[in-house]
């Protein structure tokens, strides 16, 4: 009796009883009321919310408006739907998270260039931070408490000091090498075109970030670096599959990764040497052995006892100047491609234009820019017409409340720019799948107003723009120049002579887009012209001698 009354005084003696008291069904059918209130109070609240953030289809309950969302090419859909609630912003349900899609140049511009310091934070995000290159990283940064935005601060700092405004002056030398060296690559192996675009930005990026070029259009450290940055991509495009669907269910991502496929490898330990992992190791062999004193590794390594540098942060900074840069450059190159061969009566006025100020004896070098009104817009379109970070890169999040229209966008919501409707909007941009750079010729009657001086939302906005923005705009413009004035883009021919047509809405889906392969002919405009780029060619090569070397390292044999 003792044991019995000392028992009835345990919670869970008392629960047993009540359970067979109770039975087993009705606790259930408890259980199960008071997990549907819960649904439906959380709904309530979607609800209220819904009424007073910017318009949008109707979410449902726990799963938002994720189930809509098409298998491919998703800022369409979000072009579309704010035509059809006739609203420059839209609110889109992933789950129980509201997204704002700003599909507007001047709300863009309002939202995230006027307002920069409330929407210049990042929202949490699994996929791509948390499993993936981490919240910390200066790409995926939360900038909401005092540490934080010091800790951006510092990582701003120091990643403009490497590719900067006023810094990437200094790199003209090497990027107009390499340039040249790729115009000479093409006369040879035209048909490798994608692989010599690849070498060149991949090449320009590692001479200035670790002090040694890049000379071999198959050597892994090109091939690697754009497969995982290409795969980064395509991960990370809102979507109702997995992995992003964890961004609608994010209790499935705690969940081991030895055992969760849904989660595609992301949050696995990485392997490492040196307890580091490959772009840390990287940088330190560059510290170590690079004779090149200015390159980006060694001057994280000269200020890491300033700003007390982790690791990881070292790691961070040199892999998003290499990752970025090497897939981004080469996959605009082959953008500007598609247009020439798409568009071939845009380069009419380029080639007079080119004959008249540079000629045939030399290429086309910085200096000329000034006096090359239209290549200046040519290369404007090319950011335009099909801009590769074509929702803007990650996500910007207010840190605090704000309104805009009369509209609620909510503390840390996902506030994401659509370059593609940005850029495709008939206001700013009538026929916007044409490829005209008159829109950009001042007294143009197809130029149109649009905010900024550049004319395009290609590099992001405000606090989150791309750093690498001026290094890509100032090797963009002499690469495409020199292919413009140097070649002529003709069709590929089947086996029956006949012009293999090209698709210039046929693109991969990732974040950073690019044409999906094709087929064009590389011909030199005259024999002059060819023998230019051979000379040329040739003394870049010896330019660039200074910068041979290669890394131990392979990005293969740090993670799987």
């Amino acid at each position: 009796m003792a044991i019995e009354k000392f028992l009835e005084g345990l919670p869970l003696y008392d629960l047993q009883h009540k359970v067979s008291k109770f039975g087993a069904v009705n606790v259930a059918l408890v259980m199960l009321l008071t997990g549907a209130l819960a649904v439906l109070a959380d709904y309530i609240w979607m609800l209220y919310l819904r009424s007073k953030m910017p318009p949008g289809p109707l979410p449902l309950p726990i799963v938002g408006n994720t189930y809509s969302l098409p298998d491919n090419k998703p800022w369409i859909h979000f072009e579309e739907l704010a035509k059809k609630y006739n609203s420059p912003i839209i609110t889109f349900w992933i789950g129980r998270n509201p997204t704002v899609w700003i599909n507007d140049a001047w709300t863009a511009s309002e939202l995230l260039e006027k307002r920069a310091g409330i929407y210049c934070s990042r929202p949490r995000m699994l996929v791509f931070a948390e499993l993936g290159a981490g919240q910390n990283n200066l790409v995926n940064m939360i900038t909401t408490t005092p540490a934080e935005r010091e800790r951006f601060r510092i990582h701003r700092k120091l990643t403009h000091q490497g590719v900067g405004i006023q810094q990437v002056k200094k790199y003209r030398d090497l990027q107009n090498d390499e340039s040249k060296v790729v115009a000479h690559d093409l006369l040879s192996t035209p048909h490798d075109y994608v692989a010599h675009f690849e070498r060149y930005a991949t090449s320009v990026v590692s001479i200035i970030g670790f002090g040694w070029r890049v000379s071999d259009p198959k050597d892994p450290i090109i091939t690697e670096v754009i497969a995982v940055m290409h795969r980064a991509a395509d991960l990370n495009v809102p979507g109702k599959t997995f992995p992003m669907l964890l961004e609608t269910f994010p209790i499935l991502a705690k969940v081991p990764t030895k055992i969760a496929p849904w989660k595609h490898g992301l949050g696995s330990k990485r392997k490492s040497r040196r307890g580091h992992d490959f772009f840390y190791s990287l940088a330190a062999e560059a510290n170590e052995k690079s004779a090149n004193e200015a390159c980006f590794a060694k001057f994280l390594f000269k200020e890491q006892p300033k700003y007390n540098l982790k690791p990881q942060e070292i790691s961070a900074m040199s892999g998003n100047l290499f990752g970025a840069g090497s897939d981004t450059s080469s996959s605009t190159l082959i953008t500007a491609v598609l247009a020439m061969r798409a568009f071939p009566e845009a380069l009419i006025q380029a080639w007079e234009e080119l004959d008249r100020v540079v000629g045939t004896e030399r290429s086309p070098s910085f200096e000329d820019d000034a006096n090359l009104p239209y290549m200046r817009a040519f290369v404007k379109e090319v950011f335009r017409w099909r801009s590769v970070a074509i929702i803007g890169g990650q996500p910007h999040a207010p840190v605090q409340d704000d309104y805009y229209n009369g509209w609620l966008i909510p503390k840390a919501t996902w506030v994401q720019g659509n370059v593609w409707a940005i850029h495709h909007n008939e206001r700013e941009f009538p026929d916007p799948d044409r490829f005209n750079p008159s829109r950009f010729l001042e007294g143009s009657p197809d130029s149109r107003p649009f905010p900024g001086e550049r004319g395009y939302m290609t590099f992001g906005w405000g606090r989150r723009v791309c750093s690498g923005q001026a290094l890509a705009e100032q090797g963009t413009w002499l690469t495409v120049t020199r292919l413009v004035w140097g070649f002529k883009i003709m069709p590929a021919l089947d086996n029956h002579g006949n012009p293999i047509p090209v698709d210039i809405f046929n693109y991969t889906n990732g974040l950073n887009m690019r044409p999906q392969p094709f087929s064009v002919r590389f011909m030199p405009r005259n024999e002059a012209i060819r023998q230019t780029i051979i000379r040329e060619g040739e003394q870049a090569l010896a330019n660039l001698a200074q910068y041979e070397g290669e890394t131990k390292y392979r990005m293969s044999t740090f993670y799987k």
